[in-house]
């Protein structure tokens, strides 16, 4: 292991000027998929958005993103100024790099580039300013590694007197130096110039026909340049080549989020059946149950109860708030202070102002419902005609009867009354009732004479 030259703390590497490449050329192939590995999603992030951020926290200035041929889907998950570089046809990991050789000659000689895999989402900012941190004030070139119970298809860490001489992957490694237990996590920094130094004297005289990165190790001894190492726990390094380490590493991310929500003020009855988003706001003293879902963009205010097998996405809810059981709150739905939203209640794009209540088996969506509103079971607001969505707005104190479908666009007043049962197209004024209900007609023992003729049919399908 390298002996750090200085003590630094996080705060010192921090402060240091340093640059990334991130490597994110994998095609979905491992992964049966035609969406390409970096943006497959962990928490509701892409991996490469976990790289890119672990980055950021670590004090990484420029970027280079080195993608396959078509790098269009990565434009929204990456910093406007960091610089997509295609790498197509991919020829391995040094070529990859050695399609950067562009931007890294702008660079100072002497400053630190750290490489880093799009697929390592568990990453952490420490280690990248360190590793950074080594080349600043040590070695030409520092690589990350890890002791492997199992080494088998990892490179192996060849070392001499606590040095670096090379890095052999398992396909190119001799029978003894496939014993070797100390391997390749393969994110290595190195000096801008030493990059460019050796990149274009790599070769592909190897097993697989590549270029690998990690024979610049043996062309820095070469060339009398200090190579080392880090050692750090192998769970940094996870990488994702199938989707059961996709869920394996997904598990792992949601100890993480589980553990942080509830040292900030949040209870879960039973956290390991609880899915959470890696960008979820949470107040304190909230209550989660069971089984809850929640989904990318959500805020939840003090002092919420969440119940069991609700699920949430897109929502900001506000303080003292009650949600479910078995509710579903979509994109764009706002609860004010107080509000309730029940069992089997659906919500999109509703705006619930303090007080409101929907308490069971509705669909409010495209809707405004006003302070202490109340909304009966079974009610609809008909938002869309099959070509257009249209807006329902419901005053405050207002109260919608049971199975009342309301017809958008619509408004009902403050404190109105709508029967229940009724189809509600027209303004309702403030205070008013208004109900829309067909004569009850009753047939005298019509039930039986119902049941006669239903078992007649029954017999002549029968013949």
């Amino acid at each position: 292991m390298v002996v750090l030259a200085k003590p630094c703390l996080t705060w010192l590497y921090r402060s240091m000027q340093f640059s990334v490449i991130i490597l994110a050329a994998g095609q979905g192939k491992r992964l049966k998929s035609a969406i390409p590995n970096p943006l497959h999603q962990l928490a509701g992030r892409p991996l490469i958005s976990w790289v890119i951020n672990a980055a950021s926290d670590a004090g990484a200035g420029a970027s280079f993103i080195v993608t396959g041929a078509d790098n269009a889907a990565f434009i929204p998950h990456v910093p406007e100024d960091a610089e997509l570089i295609t790498q197509h046809p991919p020829q391995g990991t040094g070529h990859a790099v050695a399609c950067c050789l562009e931007g890294l000659s702008a660079l100072d000689p002497a400053h630190p580039v750290v490489i880093l895999y799009a697929d390592t989402p568990l990453i952490q900012p420490e280690t990248i300013a360190k590793l950074a941190g080594e080349t600043a004030s040590g070695s030409d070139i520092c690589c990350l590694a890890f002791h492997a119970s199992n080494p088998a298809g990892y490179g192996r860490m060849v070392t001499e007197d606590g040095k670096l001489t090379a890095i052999i992957e398992e396909k190119d490694a001799s029978p003894e130096q496939r014993k070797i237990s100390l391997v390749n996590g393969g994110v290595m920094s190195a000096k801008a110039g030493i990059l460019c130094q050796l990149l274009p004297q790599l070769e592909k005289a190897n097993a697989q026909g590549e270029y690998y990165l990690t024979d610049l190790v043996m062309l820095a001894n070469k060339a009398g340049n200090k190579a080392g190492f880090l050692s750090i726990d192998a769970q940094e390094l996870a990488g994702i080549n199938d989707r059961q380490q996709l869920a394996e590493l997904e598990a792992v991310i949601q100890v993480k989020l589980r553990k942080k929500a509830m040292m900030a003020g949040v209870s879960m009855l039973a956290p390991d059946t609880v899915y959470l988003s890696s960008d979820t706001e949470f107040g304190r003293d909230i209550v989660i149950e069971p089984h809850v879902v929640i989904g990318k963009g959500c805020s939840i205010g003090d002092g919420c109860h969440i119940k069991a097998f609700s699920h949430l996405e897109g929502a900001a809810i506000g303080s003292d708030c009650i949600i479910g059981p078995h509710a579903r709150l979509r994109s764009g739905t706002i609860l004010e202070t107080g509000v309730k939203i029940g069992n089997f209640v659906e919500t999109k794009n509703a705006h619930f102002e303090t007080g409101a209540k929907a308490n069971h088996l509705s669909y409010l969506g495209d809707a405004t419902i006003g302070t202490d509103a109340n909304i009966g079971a079974g009610v609809i607001t008909c938002n869309y005609d099959g070509f257009n969505k249209s807006k329902t707005d419901i005053g405050a104190n207002a109260f919608i009867g049971s199975n009342s479908a309301l017809i958008a666009p619509v408004k009902i007043g403050d404190y109105a009354i709508i029967g229940a049962g009724s189809v509600i197209a027209d303004t309702v004024d403030a205070h008013a009732l208004s109900l829309t209900r067909a004569p009850q007609k009753t047939l005298a023992k019509g039930a039986d004479k119902f049941r006669v003729r239903a078992k007649s049919k029954q017999g002549n399908k029968a013949k």
